[in-house]
């Protein structure tokens, strides 16, 4: 920590025996209201509902709610779409409470979609075998959801909200997560930091997209929570596998819109700048074929100058702007009308399967502390989320969550902020260099941590990265966002094979051996990290002393 800097401990705020939750999208506030009446205090760094990746979510929620679905359908559809990498017990587990979870939110008030009989309307999705994705005015589905939640929190007393907070770093004693340190983002003296202790932490706050140029995910979704857990010795689990949403709008915006994966359930379909239909020579599914492969097919498309387009002219056409009212809007917004002209796309970092190792009920490796949403790698995605699962593996892993701590509620733990492990920023930089040293990131993830790598790319990457956080230059943002890029850029590197999100242009084809998780800590990733530093300088100076 910079010199000068102050710590404060808000305990005129909270006592200690609160439970945390770091993280106000669908996991921090379902967690919230189901742990109700037991006192919560939720960590947001913007005001509630704001800027949240739960907002903007599209498709809805899968759940097998139809007559002719079941949950062992779903299970199987997750475990297929996974690549070989999904914990079976895991999805059959939640794929059966999906409907209850369902209700739960209907309870809150979430107005999802009815037909004329008054069933639930459902969608389907690519890599579904049935339509089970339940929707709410077909692309509107998380901001009702958050609108719903958001409402059914501020009538809940127990719950405490702490916005324009944001979370630093955990803070443990004898091993155990104790608190948080925090700073309050509408100061400009951003030095000044804040103590809380806590019952239990729950880190709800996920999401890395924003490590990547172009993303769905807003602004701050760039692996805060994974690196606060990585840095107090959490056990991480799946780095590797991110997700590229295949149909992001391409028109310069950032973070990019999302054209919804509904849009090809309906039957709209891809084509490249000569009008030519490129899926069906790619997968027997097509346009419905698994995210990963329809969105290598995509940035194939792209670099190869033929661009690519998304066609909703004949099977949604007129129907557009009733059907699915959201992207309507974002497509006339930017001079496109989707009735009677092609959508440009591109591939956008979207989901990260990787996360914060968890068990089956949301425990992390560190006493103390729980993680849920994107944050958490529970075993249900393997190594390709299937479309949809996210918002409910959320809601699933948020009520286990509660009723875990209901059943084991730890009481009062004070923090002691004079013992406190939590590490210090020894520099600092703000302004213009900080957006320069992001944006020099952000490229090298999209470059080299992709959705196409290579062994020569990925080792790339990691110099740059560890010649950033070696450099003069850096803050908590910077921090954080190395940390996440370099569990990633590492986990990427020891997995040689191609498998779900993550492909390998070397290693092109699955193998056996890899056929399993991966598990790393913090100091695996920079003992990996040094050595690919050091391997490389030798090569340069080899390459020297042969000149």
């Amino acid at each position: 920590m910079q010199m000068g800097t102050t710590r404060k401990s808000i305990t005129g705020a909270l006592d200690g025996s609160d439970i945390i939750i770091v993280g106000a999208g669908l996991a921090g506030l379902f967690t919230a209201l189901k742990l109700a009446p037991h006192p919560v205090t939720i960590i947001s760094a913007t005001p509630l509902g704001i800027g949240t990746a739960s907002s903007w979510a599209q498709g809805g929620i899968a759940a097998a709610v139809g007559e002719s679905d079941t949950a062992e359908a779903h299970a199987e559809d997750t475990i297929r779409a996974g690549a070989g990498l999904v914990e079976p017990k895991m999805a059959e587990s939640v794929a059966r409470e999906a409907p209850d979870r369902i209700e739960d939110l209907l309870a809150f008030g979430v107005p999802f979609d009815r037909n004329l009989e008054g069933l639930l309307e459902l969608s389907r999705e690519a890599a579904h075998s049935k339509r089970r994705v339940v929707r709410v005015k077909g692309d509107m589905a998380g901001a009702s959801i958050m609108n719903a939640l958001v409402n059914a929190v501020s009538r809940q007393p127990s719950i405490k909200i702490l916005d324009q907070y944001e979370a630093r770093n955990l803070i443990t004693q004898d091993s155990r997560v104790i608190g948080i340190r925090m700073a309050y983002t509408q100061k400009t003296d951003a030095s000044e930091l804040y103590d809380i202790g806590a019952g239990a932490v729950i880190l709800a706050a996920g999401g890395i997209g924003q490590l990547y140029e172009v993303t769905t995910n807003p602004g701050l979704s760039r692996g805060d929570a994974l690196a606060m857990a990585a840095r107090a010795g959490a056990i991480m689990a799946d780095s590797e596998f991110v997700q590229f949403h295949p149909t992001a709008i391409n028109i310069g915006k950032d973070p990019a819109p999302l054209a919804t994966e509904a849009l090809r359930g309906d039957g709209a379909t891809l084509v490249n700048g000569a009008g030519g239909h490129f899926m069906k020579q790619v997968h027997d599914d097509a346009e419905l074929a698994p995210r990963d492969i329809v969105a290598r097919a995509v940035h194939r498309e792209i670099t190869n100058g033929r661009g690519a387009f998304l066609d909703c002219r004949t099977a949604i056409g007129r129907e557009f702007p009733e059907k699915f009212p959201g992207v309507y809007k974002i497509c006339r917004e930017a001079g496109l009308d989707p009735i009677h002209d092609l959508i440009p796309i591109a591939p956008a970092a979207h989901y990260h399967m990787g996360g914060i190792l968890t068990d089956a009920i949301g425990r992390t490796s560190l006493d103390g502390l729980w993680a849920c949403g994107e944050a958490a790698s529970t075993g249900l995605h393997g190594a390709n989320r299937l479309a949809s699962n996210s918002l409910l593996e959320a809601v699933v892993f948020a009520a286990r969550i509660a009723q875990d701590l209901q059943g084991r509620y730890l009481g009062t733990r004070h923090c002691n902020p004079d013992k406190s492990t939590a590490p210090r920023l020894k520099k600092q930089a703000a302004g213009d260099v900080e957006e320069e040293i992001v944006k020099t990131l952000r490229q090298t993830m999209s470059r080299h941590v992709g959705v196409v790598r290579n062994e020569e790319g990925l080792t790339a990457a990691i110099d740059i990265l560890e010649n950033i956080e070696h450099g003069p230059l850096i803050t908590p943002k910077i921090e954080n966002m190395l940390c996440a890029a370099k569990l990633i850029a590492t986990a990427a590197l020891e997995r040689e094979e191609s498998r779900g999100g993550h492909f390998r242009s070397d290693h092109p084809q699955p193998r056996e051996e890899f056929r399993k998780r991966s598990f790393q800590t913090r100091e695996h990733t920079d003992r990996l990290c040094a050595k690919v530093v050091a391997r490389k300088a030798k090569t340069h100076l080899n390459l020297v002393h042969s000149s």
